[in-house]
């Protein structure tokens, strides 16, 4: 099957491109908006075949950004052209930032020292230019306040840099594919991106919005209305999988030949005597465009940098126990709930087994409850575990998560079942396997085993990001290398002012992959690469036009 690979040329300028032969939705469609600077042709050759195109100098795509959900969607935003400005008449409640902000008041943020402004900063995140930008658009938030962003926005279009972002889905990413009926953790306030008020959007939109608190479902068409309202959506790309990212290098000593693949110059990399030197050049993102008759349409691109937007929904969190892949072993919300819509549970006598002591395991519970399907809730902590979700959430706010803590802690198995026969509770449990007949073993902090009945389990323990794409999953880049990226234990390190790997150049990652999993907080991921990434092509353009630019592009 043919692939369809875009060389795309840059030249002096970056906003001007132009391209003859397109073939292929994904890059037809993006040629089609890029228009006459694409400088390059894009040429149709076998997948096996794919070489270096004759005279062709072989420079890429600025920026490829992967996942669409709202980290990607801020990031494109910025790499737009718009750029926040302290607001003439505002005042930051932070005395000592405000007066750094003042100092560069006809600056925008992304050209100012991001390290300056966020020293001495404290906010829910570790990465310093997320608290920042959290605390310019939310000040004092977390103190209870309200108070109105300290910054407005302008576009300059100049400040654009050439960008495509790739999702599976809709701009808004996982948030279209989350359990409905439930509430967000987040105040709807907090889940909106810079430039346009949630709440004035579902004002415009005659949307009832009742409480600080929304459904999935809202903030998933804000998400997507904000795309476009912003003139973003010529920047996306939807039904887009990714199979393959990998860097390509070239010999330094033979600049004229074909370029190889990671895998097979790696090689040359670790012979012992030198003979092959090679260097690093772009990355090659590879994969296929789903087409509306099913059709998978296969492509590539090559680009000078990737960042990484994929969040932490890909791969739900797994036991790693005997018989977790009987089909009554679901691993979801949305295969829960499909399992309910069409009434797989209903007059089931035996209960449902929810495994999991976090918010979408509460969720479980309750989705289960308001349906009257009694529960059997398994989970490893002890109910006074200090580090349990529900002790950092007030209960005013979050009153239905405190009423599933309440029966965790006062429905368990030790107290009279029959009296509590809706819910069941086994704190310190662990599940050991499940039975082809639909039973579960557990054991106990003590080590006694239990036996429990069920009609379709539930596990519920997290997820975790699939970078199935990247060489060894991505496992390299991670803080603690060779081991699984993970949100929490294990995210991807990167610089903290610019969201650049510190184990691999010119590929960047924000949100959910380097700890941020709020979206309040992963904005500022997509504020420290677009300032990145607008010096290092301000310091390519004075290349380019003092003569010393090399015409490659080549990191």
């Amino acid at each position: 099957m043919p692939v369809w690979c875009c060389r795309c040329s840059l030249a002096d300028h970056f906003r001007t491109y132009s391209g003859t032969e397109t073939e292929g939705q994904l890059l037809n469609s993006f040629v089609q908006y890029f228009g006459d600077s694409l400088g390059r042709k894009i040429k149709r050759m076998p997948l096996i075949e794919e070489t270096v195109l004759p005279g062709d100098s072989l420079l890429t795509l600025p920026v490829v950004i992967i996942g669409n959900g709202p980290s990607g969607i801020c990031l494109s935003y910025l790499l737009s052209g718009y750029r926040p400005y302290l607001s003439p008449e505002a005042i930051h409640p932070n005395p000592i930032l405000h007066t750094k902000l003042e100092e560069a008041r006809h600056l925008s943020i992304v050209d100012q020292d991001l390290e300056y402004l966020s020293e001495g900063l404290e906010g829910r995140s570790s990465n310093p230019v997320a608290v920042l930008f959290d605390t310019l658009l939310h000040p004092d938030a977390d103190f209870g306040y309200d108070y109105p962003p300290v910054l407005h926005w302008k576009l300059e279009q100049h400040h654009y840099i050439p960008h495509i972002v790739l999702g599976k889905g809709p701009p808004g990413g996982a948030w279209h594919s989350m359990e409905g009926s439930m509430l967000t953790i987040s105040f709807g306030d907090w889940m909106e991106l810079p430039g346009l008020s949630f709440k004035e959007w579902a004002a415009s939109k005659r949307r009832n919005i009742k409480t600080d608190r929304v459904m999935p479902e809202e903030i998933a068409c804000y998400y997507k209305h904000y795309v476009k309202v912003m003139g973003l959506q010529k920047n996306f790309r939807d039904n887009v999988y990714i199979t393959s990212v990998s860097r390509l290098y070239r010999e330094k000593d033979d600049e004229g030949r074909s370029h190889q693949n990671e895998d097979i110059s790696t090689q040359h990399l670790e012979m012992e005597d030198g003979q092959k030197s090679l260097v690093k050049r772009n990355w090659e993102v590879r994969g296929y465009q789903r087409a509306t008759d099913g059709s998978h349409v296969p492509f590539c691109l090559f680009a000078e940098n990737v960042a990484l937007a994929t969040g932490t929904f890909d791969s739900p969190g797994r036991l790693q126990v005997e018989g977790e892949d009987f089909p009554f072993v679901l691993h979801s919300m949305s295969d829960f709930g499909a399992a309910i819509s069409k009434g797989k549970l209903r007059g089931k006598a035996d209960p449902v087994l929810i495994v999991g002591a976090g918010l979408t395991a509460a969720d479980a519970v309750l989705c289960a409850y308001n349906n009257n399907i009694p529960v059997v809730h398994v989970f490893r902590r002890r109910v006074t575990d200090t580090s349990l979700i529900f002790k950092q959430l007030p209960k005013k706010l979050y009153p239905e998560y405190h009423k599933v803590y309440h029966m965790m802690c006062t429905q368990s198995h030790t107290v009279d079942s029959n009296q509590h026969s809706a819910y069941t509770s086994f704190p310190e449990h662990n599940v050991l396997s499940f039975k082809p007949e639909m039973k579960c073993v557990l054991q106990s902090a003590s080590g006694l085993k239990k036996i429990l009945k069920f009609s379709v389990a539930l596990v519920l323990i997290g997820s975790h990001p699939n970078l199935f794409f990247l060489k060894d999953q991505g496992h390299s880049i991670g803080h603690h290398s060779n081991q699984p990226i993970t949100c929490k234990g294990n995210p991807i390190e990167i610089d903290p002012y610019t969201y650049e790997c510190t184990k691999e150049a010119n590929l960047f990652a924000l949100g959910p992959l380097v700890g941020d999993n709020f979206v309040r907080f992963l904005k500022g991921g997509a504020l420290g690469i677009a300032r990145c990434l607008a010096i290092r092509q301000k310091k390519k353009h004075e290349l380019i036009e003092s003569g010393d630019g090399g015409g490659e592009g080549v990191p």
